[in-house]
């Protein structure tokens, strides 16, 4: 890479992606933060208007980077965020928006930075997916579906365009403290059969959170993959993402999910 990279950061406002654009441009880097509504915020970054959903934005948000900058070395896809309830209770609205974000919003992002990529015979493209795409999540089962989505992209991706000098990585996060766990977006149509049920998992994923590590775990993962000579695929972050990943190797999958019911308080008559 030159002698000072440029990476593109989307959901850089606040969270991981906040953390990971300050730690990266203290580190020397050129960091292009993104935002719906961006703000000044760090003197170091960048930010630049972007919506994921949206062709155009993606389209002119990458054009802008490429026009200040000459070229993108790094992408790290961030933005996305958490829907929860039962899957009965989502509507076919709620998982399209979900994907849309989270699935597609990284499909775009991906589509537009490539062609330079390639170009240059250089490049890295780094996704923030997340344990539950490996292990789902019971009442986050669509937004484990969006990250789960990402697992099988990432990894053929990663063999596509391997000739061309870009590699490809995805980190799998566990339960994280960051401000995403107060913007879960809950189902609009709840259904009363699942209340109780939901509430323990709501609690279950409330305790998990207060007792999991900050975003900046996952921020030194990044700079790490982004400075690395030879990436790996899979990067597993935090210690309940590998204790889970050991568990899910050697217990059988009958005894596996027990416990996963058990760890989310499904386990108990009500």
């Amino acid at each position: 890479m030159s002698v000072q990279p440029v990476v593109l950061i989307t959901g850089a406002s606040s969270g991981v992606g906040h953390a990971t654009a300050r730690l990266l441009a203290q580190k020397g880097y050129r960091v292009f933060g993104t935002s719906r509504s961006p703000s000044r915020g760090e003197s170091a970054v960048e930010m630049v208007p972007l919506d994921v959903r949206d062709d155009d934005s993606v389209k002119a948000c990458v054009k802008s980077v490429l026009d200040q900058a000459g070229r993108i070395d790094v992408l790290i896809n961030n933005a996305g965020y958490e829907l929860a309830g039962a899957l009965e209770e989502t509507s076919l609205e709620e998982a399209r928006a979900q994907f849309d974000t989270n699935f597609f919003g990284v499909v775009r992002m991906v589509t537009a930075v490539l062609p330079s990529m390639r170009e240059r015979r250089q490049g890295r493209i780094i996704t923030v997916g997340s344990l539950s795409g490996v292990s789902a999540i019971p009442f986050m089962g669509m937004y484990s579906a969006s990250k789960c989505a990402l697992e099988g992209y990432s990894d053929a991706l990663r063999m596509e365009v391997a000739p061309f000098n870009i590699h490809v990585s995805l980190i799998e996060p566990g339960f994280l403290k960051t401000p995403m766990m107060n913007k879960r977006q809950p189902a609009a149509a709840p259904l009363p059969a699942y209340d109780h049920w939901r509430r323990r998992a709501f609690d279950a994923f409330r305790a998990f959170e207060q007792s999991a590590p900050g975003g900046e775990l996952v921020s030194e993962a990044l700079l790490e993959i982004v400075s690395s000579a030879s990436p790996r695929l899979r990067y597993l972050i935090g210690p309940q993402a590998k204790s889970t990943s050991r568990l899910m190797r050697l217990l059988p999958a009958g005894m596996y999910e027990q416990g996963k019911r058990r760890a989310f308080k499904l386990d108990k008559p009500s």
